[in-house]
């Protein structure tokens, strides 16, 4: 999965959370709260499944060898992950910190999501 769907998904799976947190402060979901969280859960869920890749092991290998190949495989993978979330996280605070209350988290993210679309935060760039 290219870089920039992964910082999309993250996106994706921000905006699924703060709609169900919403949901849940407003009392839509009534008793159904473990119900609401399913969606975000599914996404997050999901976007493992895609980016995480099969890891093959050899029977007779040591910890340590499995380790080290475990760290070989995931290593790229989750660090997209993390620099998705951490993009995501340092853009809303950055609004949250300059006190703008004319933009909400949502519209923080959208613009995130244009931005990595146009290329803005492609490696290298």
């Amino acid at each position: 999965m290219e870089r920039a769907e992964v910082l999309k998904r993250v996106i994706g799976i921000l905006t699924d959370a703060q709609d169900i947190r919403r949901a849940v402060e407003a009392g839509e979901n009534g008793d159904q709260g473990e119900q609401e969280e399913a969606p975000a859960a599914g996404v997050a869920t999901l976007l493992l499944n895609e980016m995480l890749p099969s890891i093959r092991v050899p029977a007779d290998a040591t910890p340590q060898q499995v380790a080290a190949l475990v760290a070989e495989a995931l290593g790229p993978a989750l660090h997209t992950m993390v620099s998705g979330f951490s993009l995501a996280f340092t853009s809303l605070a950055m609004v949250h910190d300059s006190g703008r209350t004319d933009v909400s988290s949502i519209e923080v993210l959208r613009e995130l999501a244009l931005e990595i679309e146009a290329g803005t935060y492609d490696e290298g760039s």
